[in-house]
C-alpha cells in the first residue's frame, strides 16, 4: 500500500454535486479533500486532469464461477476484471458447484476474495443446493458475514418456502433476493415471447414469468416484513409492480442489468447465442421503461450480472446454448451510454453503480468477519476508505474480447466503441489499475 498518494487535478462526484479538488490518500484513508493540497515528500501522484473522481464501484450480482467452474471464471480473474471496470467490491453469486449453501463454502470464497484484488462479498443460497426445497443454513452463513442470500439462477418456486426464507431473514436482519421466473410460464423458453419469437421459430419466455414472480414476491415482503431485493429485472411490468409497491411501503429494492437497458430481442434475429441471457432481452418499450425507472430511483441499481461462460456451453445452436454474457468490464460506460451518453449525470451515474449498490450489499461500512472488507460507496470525504476510482469521461476504449481479463469470452459488445474509460482503480488505498493497466 502506498502510504501517501495525491489524486490530483479531478472533478470529485460527490453524492449531489461535483466540485474541482484533489484527494489526498495516507494509509488507506482519505486524509484531505480539497484544491492546491501540499505534497509531502515522497507522496505517489494519481494524474485525474480532466477526469471524474468517485468512489470505486460495487456489483450486486457477480458469477465468480469458483468453486466448480473455473474453466469459465475464478476469483481471481474475475476481480482483475472488476477492476478493470473501476470495481472496488462484488458479490459472488451462490450457483456454484457446490453451491454457496454452508459456511464452508462460504469461507472458502470468502478466502479466495482475501487473495484478490478487490473485496469480495458473498451471498449464499437460499435452499440447500438451490433445489427450492428445503432452507439452507442461512443463520449458520450470517455467523460469516452473509447478508444477502438468492438462489440465483433459478426463483425459489415455492411460494411457502419462500415465506418461511423471509420470515427467517427477517430475524437475521439479512436481505433475501430472488430471480423472478416462474418455470411453469418460462419453460425452456430461450428469447423474449413475442411476435419476433414465432418469426424465427424459437421458444420464447414472457415477461408474464418475470411479472407473476415479481408481484408474488411483493406481497410476501409486505406480509413478513423482510428486505426483499429483485434481481434483473427487465420488463415493463416488473417494473411498475415495483414502483406501486415502494408507494406502498414495502421495504424493497431492485436492480436492472447494463444488457436490458442497451439490448433488444431484434438482435437475436442472426441467431447469435451471445445475446442469449435469462430474463432475456426484452423489447425497446422495456428498455426505455427500465431506463425512465433507474433516473426516477423505481429502480435502485444497476449490476452486471457478469456470467462468463466457456466457448463449449455457449457456442452452441440459439436454443442449446447457456445463457449469460459478461459485464464487469464496461458497465460504467454501456450505463452511462443508457443514460445518456454524455449528457448523462456523473452524480447519477456513481448512484446506481457505487453508492446505492453498497447500502444495498451492506457494505458502507467494514466488517472483519465477510474477509476483512472494508468501506464501499462513500462520500469522498476525511476519514472514509479510500476505494476511488478515476475514470476519464472523454475516453474511447473498443471492446476487444481478445483483451478481456475474464477467462470467458461471451461478450454481446466486440467492437464497441465506448464512451468513458476506467483510468485508475484504487482498492483500500492501492493503486490496483494504473493507466488502465492491472497491477496484479
Amino acid at each position: 500500500m502506498t502510504d501517501h498518494m495525491l489524486i490530483r487535478g479531478g472533478t470529485v462526484v460527490h453524492r449531489e454535486t461535483t466540485t474541482r479538488s484533489d484527494v489526498l490518500v495516507v494509509d488507506g484513508i482519505i486524509s484531505l479533500v480539497g484544491e492546491h493540497l501540499d505534497i509531502p515528500a515522497g507522496t505517489t501522484i494519481v494524474d485525474a486532469e480532466g477526469c471524474w473522481v468517485g468512489p470505486a464501484l460495487v456489483d450486486l450480482h457477480t458469477h465468480l464461477r469458483e468453486p466448480g467452474g473455473e474453466e469459465a471464471e475464478t476469483v481471481a480473474s474475475g476481480a482483475r476484471a472488476g477492476v478493470l471496470g473501476g470495481y472496488s467490491a462484488v458479490m459472488a453469486m451462490p450457483n456454484t458447484s457446490p453451491a454457496i449453501d454452508s459456511s464452508a463454502v462460504v469461507a472458502q470464497v470468502l478466502a479466495l476474495g482475501q487473495a484478490s484484488c478487490l473485496d469480495v462479498a458473498v451471498a449464499g443460497a437460499i435452499t440447500v443446493g438451490r433445489l427450492g426445497e428445503r432452507l439452507a443454513p442461512l443463520a449458520e452463513m450470517a455467523e460469516l458475514g452473509v447478508t444477502f442470500f438468492t438462489d440465483d439462477g433459478t426463483g425459489v418456486q415455492n411460494a411457502g418456502l419462500m415465506r418461511r426464507a423471509m420470515e427467517y431473514a427477517r430475524g437475521l436482519n439479512v436481505v433475501i433476493a430472488d430471480h423472478c421466473e416462474d418455470d411453469a410460464l418460462a419453460g425452456d423458453g430461450c428469447m423474449n415471447e413475442s411476435s419476433l419469437s414465432s418469426e424465427l421459430g424459437l421458444v420464447g419466455r414472457p415477461a408474464l414469468a418475470e411479472e407473476v414472480m415479481v408481484a408474488r414476491d411483493l406481497a410476501l415482503a409486505q406480509h413478513t416484513g423482510c428486505e426483499l431485493h429483485l434481481l434483473h429485472l427487465s420488463t415493463v411490468g416488473s417494473a411498475a409492480l415495483v414502483a406501486q409497491a415502494k408507494q406502498a411501503g414495502v421495504n424493497v429494492t431492485a436492480e436492472v442489468a447494463p444488457h436490458h437497458l442497451l439490448l433488444t430481442e431484434e438482435l437475436c434475429r442472426e441467431y447469435d447465442p451471445l445475446y442469449k441471457v435469462h430474463p432475456p432481452l426484452r423489447t425497446a418499450n422495456d428498455v426505455e421503461a427500465l431506463r425512465m425507472a433507474l433516473r426516477s430511483g423505481g429502480i435502485d441499481a444497476v449490476a452486471t450480472d457478469h456470467a462468463p461462460h466457456a466457448p463449449e456451453t455457449k457456442d452452441r445452436p440459439f436454443a442449446e446454448a447457456t445463457p449469460g454474457m459478461l459485464g464487469l468490464q464496461h458497465a460504467f460506460a454501456l450505463t452511462r451510454e443508457a443514460l445518456g451518453g454524455a449528457d448523462a449525470d456523473p452524480v447519477l451515474l456513481f448512484r446506481v453503480l457505487s453508492r446505492t449498490p453498497a447500502k444495498i450489499a451492506r457494505l458502507t461500512q467494514s466488517d472483519q468477519r465477510r474477509g476483512g472488507h472494508s468501506a464501499h460507496g462513500g462520500e469522498i470525504a476525511v476519514g472514509e476508505d479510500a476505494n476511488l476510482v478515476v475514470i476519464d469521461p472523454e475516453g474511447r476504449p473498443v471492446v476487444r474480447s481478445e483483451v478481456l481479463a475474464s477467462k470467458s469470452r461471451n461478450t454481446p459488445y466486440e467492437g464497441r466503441t465506448l464512451l468513458g474509460a476506467v483510468r485508475h482503480t484504487i482498492v483500500r488505498g492501492e493503486i490496483v489499475v494504473n493507466d488502465g493497466v492491472a497491477q496484479r
